[in-house]
């Protein structure tokens, strides 16, 4: 394994009724709350309420921070700055899922930074001197693992990028995961949320080194367990067991363990990032429709890996088979388990539908450093031709 230096500072509290039970010892340092949440599911399903009625009950004065898009911008992230500013918000409490973590730990950096935010912290990898507002987080939707890194994913739309950096300062404090919060979660946000999960995994495992080590084994036993309980969740939405397993996996996909010592092949999630920037798609469901392709294109430059992947995560005989033959069962299987779930094939279901603008987007593609190879535009621009 390569060397590596390992930090995550959040605190989990994890299973039913967490919240009614720590919440309120979790912001008592704390006298005005920022309240964050997306476009109002939370009121709908009872969360919301729940949880005013805790901070009301601790006499916490509160101020609201609401409708976070899906792909959070960088407008919204001032926004969200500047209420922290008006009305000394001294920590941010997210309610939700990826998209509303990322805005806070985005607003917590943006609230305390003097200098421009996007140019210093997104545009590059800045270093962060001062203390960021203290985030905290009620998990609703899993499968971003947010909650548990610094990163928050944002996009500049007048620059057309979508990126973001992970930030050990900008960790949230706390995490609060109740998976029964994610049974109203529409079946269509669920299963992309469980596939963007298996996606950060793929893109770590999938990278250099490529010998036996730790990182791999681990996320070959989260994969599989993102896709076996996926399919009990598809089964019975209101399976706990399912539904806790598919929330933690999440987190462990993304707290920083399964990359310990891998270079991280970053290269999907890279175009998804532009498609989205480009055509503001859901990011889960992007992914299924790249992954395969990329995969295909890159089989023969980790062809033993693509092979042990087929063996080890999907469980494909090897007994007669070349390693060629077995990498490309494996990505047959992952394409068929897209399918299965009910996740888009194709650009078009995205909502794509202009063929030039792909060539503009392929452009505006970055190199992932710890990809097998490295895609050339022109490569890139094949793989949007051929998801379309």
């Amino acid at each position: 394994m390569n060397n590596f230096i390992y930090e995550n500072s959040t605190k989990v509290y994890f299973g039913r009724g967490c919240v009614k039970e720590f919440l309120i010892s979790l912001v008592k340092d704390y006298d005005t709350i920022l309240l964050a949440y997306g476009m109002g599911s939370v009121k709908k399903n009872g969360i919301y309420d729940e949880i005013l009625g805790i901070l009301r009950k601790a006499g916490k004065n509160v101020a609201e921070f609401s409708q976070i898009m899906p792909n959070p911008t960088y407008e919204k992230v001032l926004e969200g700055a500047q209420l922290v500013k008006e009305s000394g918000a001294q920590m941010i409490l997210g309610i939700g899922g990826g998209s509303v973590m990322d805005c806070c730990k985005a607003v917590s950096l943006a609230a305390r930074c003097e200098a421009a935010p996007w140019e210093n912290f997104w545009e590059r990898k800045g270093i962060i001197t001062f203390e960021p507002v203290p985030v905290g987080v009620v998990v609703t939707t899993s499968g971003t693992g947010s909650e548990c890194n610094g990163a928050a994913v944002i996009t500049n739309e007048e620059k057309k990028v979508k990126t973001g950096y992970d930030y050990p300062a900008c960790n949230p404090v706390f995490a609060l995961m109740d998976p029964e919060y994610t049974f109203t979660v529409p079946k269509v946000q669920m299963v992309s949320g469980a596939f963007d999960s298996l996606s950060h995994l793929m893109e770590t495992y999938f990278s250099r080194p490529d010998g036996q080590n730790v990182s791999d084994e681990i996320a070959e036993a989260l994969m599989r367990s993102i896709i076996r309980n996926l399919g009990l969740a598809l089964e019975n939405p209101g399976d706990y067991t399912a539904r806790s397993n598919l929330m933690w996996a999440a987190s462990l996909s993304e707290n920083r363990l399964v990359k310990l010592g891998k270079q991280c092949d970053f290269a999907c999630h890279l175009m998804e990032h532009q498609l989205s920037a480009y055509t503001d798609c859901n990011h889960g469901q992007g992914m299924a429709v790249l992954h395969p392709v990329y995969y295909r294109h890159i089989c023969k430059d980790g062809e033993e890996k693509f092979a042990r992947f087929a063996r080890n995560v999907w469980e494909i005989p090897g007994k007669g088979k070349t390693d060629r033959a077995l990498a490309e069962a494996g990505i047959e299987a992952l394409a068929q388990f897209i399918r299965e779930a009910g996740l888009p094939t194709k650009l078009r279901e995205l909502g794509v539908a202009d063929k030039k603008q792909l060539k503009e987007i392929a452009d505006s593609c970055h190199y992932s450093p710890g990809a097998y190879r490295r895609l050339e535009t022109r490569e890139i621009r094949e793989i949007f031709m051929e998801c379309f």
